[in-house]
């Protein structure tokens, strides 16, 4: 039965990586193609720029806006608190900084990818 299922997931990992190539030698085979029809309409593209830029400023004020006014709850509980308030407010002040640097590395990081991605 072992012997079996390793079998398998190796034929399983061959077939993956042949059929991922495919692609790639087929597109180089036919480097000398060109479209004969281009559409350079770019309307639509500017809408949704527009739309995505708006989303991300959005996300980008609501969650430092959040995040600040949870950092401020946080640190008053914590100054008002007794030693086992402050052990346990310990424990949950790191779950807020992961999801803290999170949020402004995820908007960051959109923000740069579309960067990148206009001056292409």
């Amino acid at each position: 039965m072992k012997k079996s299922i390793k079998v398998v997931s190796i034929i399983l990992a061959i077939l993956t990586i042949v059929l991922v190539s495919i692609p790639v030698f087929a597109s180089s085979a036919s480097s000398d193609y060109r479209p004969s029809i281009v559409n350079y309409n770019t309307e639509n593209v500017e809408k949704i720029e527009g739309v995505g830029s708006r989303i991300l400023g959005i996300v980008r004020v609501v969650g430092t806006i959040v995040a600040v006014a949870m950092l401020i709850v946080l640190g008053i509980k914590y100054m008002m608190g007794s030693a086992e308030e402050r052990a346990e407010y310990k424990k949950t002040l790191f779950p807020y900084f992961i999801g803290a640097i999170l949020i402004f590395a995820a908007t960051n990081l959109a923000d740069m990818i579309y960067s990148w991605a206009a001056g292409i």
